[in-house]
């Protein structure tokens, strides 16, 4: 298991639970705007070792809710199931974070009972996926795997950053594509410290303001769901 990064505890990222996070190394797309770009690339050793982990995890057994396996993309790495496994043994709630490129990794795990909670990521309208997340982006593998979680009977959530490329409209348009859906959260875009030098002018375009997000908050709930704002 190649593991980037572990947050021992975390109030924000398991909605309602108190959560380790793990982020695991590793994207098979290229979002321009992504925030954790150092782990887009495969590498071949763990940044932090295991070792630290289980211990820690076995101490707070009792005390933490859950866990959260996150990314990069977690479902490109073999032995997720047995990270997740192992982490149930633990008594842990366990949240993936996905980007919904693989649906037949997310089927394997929720057949196997390993996943509480999904937060799927819907990066932008089906047609522009190519064009904001990179050539290897393929929308109609996220709809898959959004039909999965809609009858797995797990909770789940969509998600979506407002980029500054997205309109109002585009939002709606997103909302009533994945439709229905639990639960919805909008995020508020934020320029990330680092980016590809050709993807300058992407990042760095103009943010919208509080009002465009509560617009959009508004044209989301076409969703079915709960609107979530978060910053």
């Amino acid at each position: 298991m190649r593991i980037a990064g572990f947050v021992k505890n975390s109030f924000v990222d398991y909605p309602g639970k108190i959560a380790a996070v793990l982020f695991l190394a590793g994207c098979n797309w290229d979002c321009f705007f992504c925030h954790n770009r150092g782990l887009i690339e495969q590498v071949q050793t763990s940044a932090i070792d295991e070792a630290e982990v289980w211990p820690f995890l076995e101490r707070r057994k009792g005390l933490l809710d859950g866990i959260v396996i996150t990314g990069g993309e977690p479902t490109l790495q073999r032995d997720l199931p047995e990270l997740l496994g192992r982490c149930r043994a633990l008594g842990l709630k366990c949240k993936l974070d996905t980007n919904g490129s693989h649906p037949e990794v997310v089927a394997e795990l929720l057949s196997a009972g390993l996943l509480d909670y999904v937060a799927l990521d819907i990066k932008t309208r089906a047609e522009d996926y190519r064009e904001t997340c990179g050539p290897m982006a393929d929308p109609s593998a996220v709809w898959a795997t959004l039909r999965l979680l809609r009858g797995a009977g797990v909770e789940f959530e969509c998600r979506t950053t407002f980029l500054p490329q997205l309109t109002v409209t585009d939002v709606g348009a997103i909302a009533a594509a994945i439709a229905p859906v639990p639960r919805y959260a909008l995020q508020a875009y934020r320029v990330p410290d680092r980016y590809k030098p050709t993807d300058r002018f992407r990042v760095q375009a103009a943010g919208h303001s509080n009002e465009d997000l509560r617009r959009a908050a508004d044209a989301a709930r076409v969703c079915g769901g709960e609107v979530v704002l978060r910053a």
